[in-house]
C-alpha cells in the first residue's frame, strides 16, 4: 500500500485503531441536543496506517531542521531545542488561561521580564504580547497611533505614509486600521526619498511605516531626519521589526526616533517560523504611549498583576496572546545572553555579504553596498538564454536547497533575496554558493534544464496563477460507504 495517499483513501469499512469502547457509555445526563444522531464521516483505519501517513507527511515537508533556508525577510533561523523544552514544560502548557494572577505568578513574570528585555534591546518602554503574529502587531500599532490621534482631537490625521519598497502587509494593515496609504518613493538603494517624503508631509499624514535595515538589506541611513521630519509634521514612527534581526546588540529602532515596534518574536527570537504558526507579535511604545497598549498588560507592583491602561485600545483577541512563544523569546534571549546577542548582528550581516560578494559575477546585483541582513539579486548577470529568477528558484528544490524569496520587493524586476542568518556555519553557504554557480552555468549551457525544473521533487511546477485564484481549499470525499 502506498502512503502517498489521502488517510480518506487507505479507510476500510470496519478498520478499527483503537476502540475507546464509548458505545457502553451511558449518555442518560447529556441532554439530546448536544449529541448527534448520525454517526461522523471518518476514515476507518489502523494506528499503523495514521502513523506512517503522518510520518510520510513529515519526510515530504522542507523546513530548517531540513537544511538551508535563505527565505529573504523572513529570517529562518534554527530553533534551538532548549527553547521546545522550556515551552513545553507542564506548569506553562497545562496552565488554563483564565488562571487568576496570584496562582500563575511565574507566569506573569515571564511576560513582564521577556517584555524588559525586548525594551532594553529595543529602546521601547513598554510592550505588550496580545498579537498573535506579525501583522497582528502591525495592525495594533497603528491602532494606537489613531487612538493617540484622537485623544488629541485631531481627527484629520487619515494617511499614512509607506515606501514603495515596504512589505505587502504595511499598506495592508494600514487599510485595515481604516488609514489611507500614502506610498513614498524610494532611491536606488530602496531608502527613503527625503525629498519626496517632503513632498508628502502634512496635518493630515498620522505616521510613516518604516522597516530598518529595509527590503534590499540597505541600513536607513536618514532615519533621524526621517524622525525630526515625522514628528515635526505631527505624526508617529512606527517600526516594522521584520529585519531586525541584523540590528540586535548593534541598533536600538528607540534610538533612531521610532515611537512604536512590533517583534516577529517567531523569526528573531527563534521560534519556528512557517506552517501557520504559532507566531506572537509584541508590540512596544515609548513613555508617552504606554496608556494606549492593548488591555491587559502586565505590570508588577508587590506581585505581578494585570494593569488595564487608562486610553487602551481594547483587547485585540482572546487571553494574552501565544504565551508559549514568550517563554521560547525569553529562554532563546538569556541562553545567549547579552554578548552572544550582540554576535548575533554581526554574524547574520556577515554571511550576507559573504554571499554577496561570492555571487557578484553570476547575479546582477541590485545595490552594490554592504548589505546587513540580506542581499538582493535581480536575477541572472547573463540574461541571454531567457531564465528567469523563478526558474533558478525551481532548480535550487533538485539541490535540496529551499529557494529564497522572489519577485519581492516589487521594485525589482527579478528579485531575488536571500538571508542566510546567523545560524548557518561556512560549510552550508559555501555549498548554497556552488549550486547557485552551477545553476547559472546551466542556465547557460542548458537553459530547457532549468525551464522545466524541478525534476527531484513529488510535486513538480504547479500553477500557481490559478492556484491563487481559485484555490482548492477542502478534500475532496473519495471514501464513499
Amino acid at each position: 500500500m502506498s502512503y502517498d495517499k489521502l488517510i480518506f483513501e487507505i479507510s476500510k469499512k470496519g478498520r478499527i485503531g483503537h476502540d475507546l469502547n464509548i458505545r457502553s457509555n451511558n449518555f442518560k445526563n447529556i441532554s439530546k441536543n448536544l449529541l448527534r444522531e448520525t454517526s461522523l464521516n471518518l476514515p476507518e483505519v489502523t494506528e499503523p496506517d495514521v502513523v506512517r501517513h503522518y510520518t510520510n507527511l513529515s519526510m515530504k515537508n522542507f523546513g530548517v531542521d531540513t537544511g538551508f533556508y535563505p527565505l529573504g525577510s523572513c529570517t529562518m533561523k534554527y530553533n534551538p531545542k532548549i527553547n521546545e523544552v522550556a515551552a513545553n514544560m507542564p506548569l506553562f502548557t497545562e496552565m488554563h488561561p483564565l488562571t487568576p494572577s496570584y496562582a500563575s505568578q511565574g507566569s506573569l513574570e515571564i511576560m513582564y521580564e521577556t517584555g524588559k528585555l525586548l525594551g532594553e534591546i529595543t529602546g521601547m518602554d513598554y510592550f505588550s504580547f496580545a498579537p498573535f503574529a506579525g501583522a497582528h502587531g502591525e495592525l495594533v500599532g497603528l491602532m494606537i497611533i489613531k487612538k493617540y490621534h484622537h485623544l488629541k482631537k485631531d481627527f484629520k490625521r487619515t494617511k499614512i505614509i509607506v515606501p514603495d519598497s515596504a512589505h505587502g502587509t504595511n499598506p495592508a494593515s494600514a487599510s485595515v486600521a481604516g488609514f489611507e496609504t500614502v506610498e513614498v518613493k524610494s532611491n536606488k538603494d530602496g531608502t527613503v526619498d527625503i525629498n519626496s517624503l517632503k513632498e508628502l508631509l502634512s496635518d493630515e499624514i498620522a505616521g510613516i511605516m518604516l522597516t530598518n535595515p529595509n527590503t534590499l538589506g540597505i541600513f536607513e541611513k536618514d532615519i533621524l531626519k526621517i524622525s525630526e521630519l515625522i514628528h515635526d509634521a505631527g505624526g508617529l514612527l512606527y517600526y516594522d521589526g521584520a529585519n531586525l534581526n541584523a540590528l540586535l546588540g548593534k541598533g536600538k529602532p528607540g534610538l533612531m526616533g521610532f515611537d512604536i515596534v512590533h517583534l516577529n518574536v517567531h523569526k528573531t527570537f527563534s521560534t519556528p517560523h512557517g506552517g501557520g504558526g504559532p507566531g506572537a507579535g509584541p508590540v512596544g511604545v515609548v513613555e508617552h504611549l504606554k496608556e494606549l497598549l492593548p488591555s491587559p498588560v502586565v505590570i508588577k507592583r508587590d506581585k505581578y498583576e494585570f494593569y488595564n491602561p487608562k486610553h487602551s485600545i481594547g483587547r485585540v483577541g482572546k487571553f494574552y496572546g501565544n504565551f508559549g512563544v514568550v517563554v521560547k523569546t525569553n529562554a532563546y534571549i538569556k541562553t545567549l545572553g547579552k554578548q552572544a546577542l550582540e554576535n548575533v548582528g554581526n554574524y547574520a550581516v556577515l554571511n550576507t555579504n559573504y554571499i554577496k560578494e561570492s555571487l557578484r559575477d553570476y547575479y546582477l546585483l541590485v545595490v552594490d553596498e554592504v548589505n546587513m541582513h540580506e542581499v538582493v539579486f535581480d536575477g541572472l548577470k547573463d540574461k541571454s538564454t531567457g531564465i528567469k529568477t523563478l526558474d533558478v528558484a525551481k532548480r535550487l528544490l533538485d539541490y535540496g536547497v529551499h529557494p529564497p524569496t522572489i519577485y519581492f520587493p516589487l521594485i525589482v524586476n527579478e528579485a531575488m533575496m536571500i538571508e542566510p542568518v546567523e545560524t548557518e556555519s561556512k560549510e552550508t553557504l559555501d555549498n548554497f554558493i556552488n549550486v547557485m554557480k552551477l545553476i547559472a552555468k546551466e542556465a547557460k549551457e542548458n537553459p530547457e534544464l532549468l525551464k522545466n525544473a524541478p525534476y527531484n521533487t513529488k510535486v513538480r511546477r504547479l500553477d500557481e496563477v490559478l492556484a491563487a485564484r481559485k484555490p482548492i481549499l477542502k478534500y475532496k470525499d473519495l471514501f464513499k460507504e
